[in-house]
């Protein structure tokens, strides 16, 4: 007798359930267990699948490990591309970011709970393999980022360096504060989103300043002048 047929939309929600399933039973063995404790064996039985399956869905647990996360990237690349022309660089990355907090939050609860992703995410900074992984791909996003900033400016990304040159800035404010949040006892998205904000405050005046003159504070401890914007506004995005 031949086996029924199963519509295709059917069959696709039955994949992505498997997906999800796995994504969420490896995410959580991640911050519980340790990635490196952690093997595809664990993952596929904690997700009542095979091993032969796990590898359907993901080529390897370095894989699984980041796909919540390229997915957040994906939706900030896009931000980025529909900024306003007449946006200058630094502040259209920075826009698109605050822009796509809540757009990335729903997409990745989509997936598994962006409670559980954001515990990941500080896992990251104690797991050297994950870590190293991190930066390899931060560097990657950041060189596409640059071609989606030249193509806005209509630059030749190779002969002008100013493209790669204000987002390495911009991501490496990032990474600043994904440590100092990683590190801090609120793990919630709102926590990351604000202390970026007050971090990318400094930005200009970290550059052009004259720091003898106006020693400042520490931009995440609510003192300083990124902090003020802050209350002031009483957003976590504000105009800069």
């Amino acid at each position: 007798m031949a086996d029924p047929v199963i519509p295709s939309g059917l069959r696709e929600r039955k994949k992505q359930r498997t997906r999800d399933t796995l994504l969420r039973s490896a995410l959580e063995l991640f911050t519980e267990r340790g990635y490196e404790e952690t093997t595809v064996d664990d993952i596929a039985e904690t997700a009542d699948v095979s091993q032969r399956t796990f590898f359907r869905y993901f080529a390897s647990k370095e894989e699984a490990a980041f796909f919540v996360s390229r997915l957040a990237e994906s939706h900030f690349v896009e931000a980025v591309r529909g900024r306003p022309p007449g946006e200058a660089p630094l502040d259209a990355m920075r826009q698109a970011l605050m822009a796509s907090w809540c757009t990335i939050g729903e997409a990745v609860e989509q997936l598994v709970p962006l409670e559980l992703h954001m515990r990941f995410y500080r896992v990251i900074e104690s797991t050297p393999a994950l870590l190293a992984a991190h930066l390899r791909r931060a560097t990657e996003l950041e060189e596409e980022i640059a071609r989606v900033i030249a193509d806005r400016e209509g630059l030749d990304m190779d002969a002008d360096p100013r493209p790669r040159v204000v987002v390495a800035v911009f991501g490496s404010v990032m990474r600043v504060t994904e440590r100092i949040w990683s590190a801090r006892d609120d793990a919630s998205l709102a926590a990351l989103r604000d202390l970026t904000s007050s971090y990318l405050d400094q930005v200009e005046p970290a550059l052009t300043g004259n720091w003898r003159s106006d020693p400042g504070s520490d931009p995440g401890s609510g003192s300083g002048s990124g902090s003020r914007g802050v209350e002031q506004s009483g957003r976590a995005d504000p105009t800069p």
